[in-house]
């Protein structure tokens, strides 16, 4: 393993206590991450106008997410690639750009002329709604920046051990997020939407600032290592980075289609209405249990070493994660604990939580599968082989639309009832093209002798 990597064992060789202390503030921080959502759900459907304003901020929210997802992977890129101080500034001149990039896309976006267009003409908003989204627009401008600017200065802290100041940087971000959306719903009395954009933007800019305080003293000790020790940095060129990089931005920009396009098909099947009710409710439970899976990506990259020396401890790591987290999510659906998460945690009424069972029971094999493909993930961005990610994720897409197309508009089966086999397949379809290319790792057992 390499050196520079703080969270190594002595002989190179981590053991599975190790791996959970360094995966549990990960997991901790997905964790709080996943409450956000509710939280300014909550916050809006207490205030004016609920219903307007919370579609609204649906759709607002959405479309940053799109924007900002060409910078969402700069986490993995800088936990891969910052190895040393030439290698920091090259990353990081890259990260400002695209950073820059996601603004100006943003700041035209909340254009009149532009948002109307994609707003009413694109979306379909009514002109009220319409009216309501863009203004909370404008307090998303810096927020992809913001998500870009912590995220890279995120994966330098996990590459370098510290994966507890990610927890921390969450804290700050959903304590700034709370107390900025209780002040602009109290004191300003903003609309609805705006409390909730203004929120989550000044929760982001806050735990991007946090994660850059607290990487300082990593990255002083990294500049004053000698220049001997910096020939990975040399030789990261432009070229090479942008070709490492690509792939991954091209992954999370395909990646945000899946949820648009689950509506999509869920509002063409049968009883299209019930099935939108209940779809982010039953999405967002198995979320919950798919977090333990997503953040093995980092500490696999973290910890897996330049020569796969520790793929198999990681990898059956990564299994029991999964496993587990596939049984928790069954603990709930399975026995009465689902309708006390349908009706009364998520407030649906006695038809939709009922109807929201079934569509439940067939998410259970992604948490499971969300592991697989976060170790696969892992182990290719640390061997600097991203090219196959991409190619996987447009297969994961295609997958995903003909089950939902057959499914959903064929067949004609309750939207909802087809959402676990589409996202399922997907999963399985994204988790055979990396298995075939995720093999070819250098031979560690050479490097051992």
């Amino acid at each position: 393993m390499s050196r520079h990597n703080a969270s190594a064992d002595p002989d190179g060789r981590p053991n599975a206590h190790r791996i959970l202390r360094f995966w549990l503030p990960l997991e901790a921080t997905w964790l709080m991450m996943a409450a956000e959502g509710p939280f300014l759900a909550a916050v809006i459907a207490r205030l004016p106008a609920a219903k307007e304003n919370l579609a609204a901020f649906g759709v607002a929210t959405a479309l940053a997410w799109i924007v900002e997802s060409p910078i969402i992977m700069m986490l993995s890129a800088s936990n891969a690639l910052v190895r040393d101080k030439i290698a920091y500034r090259k990353l990081r001149r890259f990260s400002f750009t695209l950073n820059a990039a996601v603004t100006a896309v943003m700041a035209v976006m909340i254009l009149p002329p532009v948002f109307d267009v994609v707003a009413r003409r694109v979306i379909g908003l009514s002109p009220d709604v319409a009216a309501v989204a863009g203004r909370s627009m404008i307090f998303l401008v810096l927020w992809p920046a913001a998500i870009g600017f912590r995220r890279f200065y995120q994966g330098i802290l996990i590459r370098n051990g510290r994966p507890q100041a990610v927890t921390w940087g969450t804290v700050v971000r959903l304590t700034t997020m709370a107390v900025t959306g209780v002040g602009l719903a109290l004191v300003a009395k903003l609309p609805g939407a705006s409390v909730g954009a203004g929120a989550l933007g000044a929760g982001v800019i806050a735990e991007g600032l946090a994660s850059w305080m607290m990487a300082r003293s990593t990255l002083h000790a990294l500049r004053r290592r000698p220049d001997a020790e910096c020939e990975f940095g040399r030789d990261l060129t432009r070229a090479a980075v942008l070709k490492f990089y690509a792939p991954l931005a091209l992954t999370s920009f395909l990646s945000f289609f899946i949820n648009p396009l689950t509506s999509f098909f869920l509002a063409r099947g049968r009883m299209p209405l019930e099935s939108l009710a209940v779809l982010p409710v039953i999405v967002g439970l198995a979320f919950m249990f798919r977090t333990a899976g997503i953040a093995m990506q980092e500490v696999v990259i973290a910890w897996l070493g330049d020569r796969c020396e520790n793929r198999r401890v990681l990898g059956r790591f990564s299994m029991k994660i999964g496993v587990f987290s596939s049984l928790g999510l069954a603990a709930v659906v399975l026995t009465p604990l689902g309708a006390v998460w349908y009706g009364t945690v998520s407030g649906l009424t006695p038809d939709l939580a009922a109807f929201a069972v079934l569509p439940g029971i067939l998410l259970l094999l992604l948490p499971l599968l969300e592991a697989v493909l976060a170790f696969q993930r892992g182990v290719l961005v640390r061997m600097h082989r991203t090219a196959p990610i991409g190619v996987a994720v447009a297969v994961q897409l295609a997958a995903t639309t003909a089950v939902f197309a057959l499914g959903a508009v064929a067949f004609r089966l309750s939207g909802a009832l087809v959402v676990g086999p589409a996202l399922t397949l997907g999963y399985l379809a994204t988790n055979a093209v990396l298995a075939f290319h995720g093999h070819r790792c250098p031979d560690h057992d050479a490097a051992n002798q």
